[in-house]
């Protein structure tokens, strides 16, 4: 089967591990020249010689995705390696800090939460539809979450974060729609990555999890990596401000 993005340059933010490292070697699988992102050196270099040794072509660029001229800088040096920038994966994230009431939630856990799961997401974008328009278009691709689309407890800033990526991703796949960049988001459920570690080591929480997953389990990182894939393709060419839900049907409850 030829590959559906030979040849095209896609960046990943959150590279180091789970969604992002399984995205970034689907990409590679289909023929995508990369640049990995993410604040975690190590698991960004990591997943730039998994790329390598599956025959790929990637780069590391260590990111934190609150500085806009931080961000500004990671799209320069993608467009510096590879001359263009046709697809855009915005998956830096971290979950809550603690699980709390709204009440109780600490100012600083607020803040955190928001400047890196939104604020990211929003100088990510700002910057990659400006490369994106100066070379005719592309495709972008954000990881929000159920949490964006339904209240959870307990979860307060990272359910407003995900609830604001999807508003963004809505507000500029509507600006953009007429411009050559479609722009959509993925809404993961129980996924099995290291932002669930700590659920899955405790019994309880891991089958709090399984039981709020209809299909009897929780996700793997590599069925997110497949939407967000199809997103980015030619495949999806009519596909826009949609949010993908890859829930195992959490939503559908």
């Amino acid at each position: 089967m030829a590959a559906h993005l030979d040849g095209k340059v896609a960046l990943v933010t959150g590279g180091a591990s789970g969604i992002g490292r399984a995205t970034a070697l689907a990409f590679m699988r289909e023929g995508a020249r990369l640049m990995i992102a993410d604040i975690n050196e190590a698991g960004g270099r990591e997943t730039v010689d998994l790329v390598v040794k599956g025959g790929g072509k990637a780069l590391f660029t260590q990111a934190d995705v609150t500085r806009g001229p931080v961000v500004q800088a990671l799209v320069a040096k993608t467009v510096e390696a590879y001359g263009r920038l046709d697809c855009a994966f915005n998956n830096a994230g971290i979950g809550s800090p603690a699980r709390t009431l709204t009440g109780d939630c600490p100012d600083e856990h607020w803040h955190q939460v928001l400047a890196i799961n939104l604020t990211g997401v929003w100088l990510c974008m700002k910057h990659e539809i400006q490369q994106m328009l100066s070379q005719g278009g592309g495709a972008i691709v954000n990881t929000a979450s159920v949490a964006g689309l339904a209240g959870l407890r307990y979860a307060s800033a990272y359910v407003a974060s995900k609830h604001g990526v999807v508003g963004i991703t809505k507000t500029a796949a509507l600006e953009y729609a007429q411009r050559g960049i479609r722009v959509n988001a993925v809404c993961p459920g129980y996924i099995e990555t290291p932002m669930t570690a700590a659920g899955r080591s405790d019994p309880e929480r891991m089958a709090q999890m399984i039981a709020q997953e209809p299909i009897g389990r929780v996700g793997q990182p590599e069925e997110v990596a497949e939407a967000v894939i199809w997103l980015c393709s030619g495949a999806a060419s009519f596909v826009t401000g949609h949010t993908m839900t890859v829930d195992g049907g959490f939503m559908a409850q």
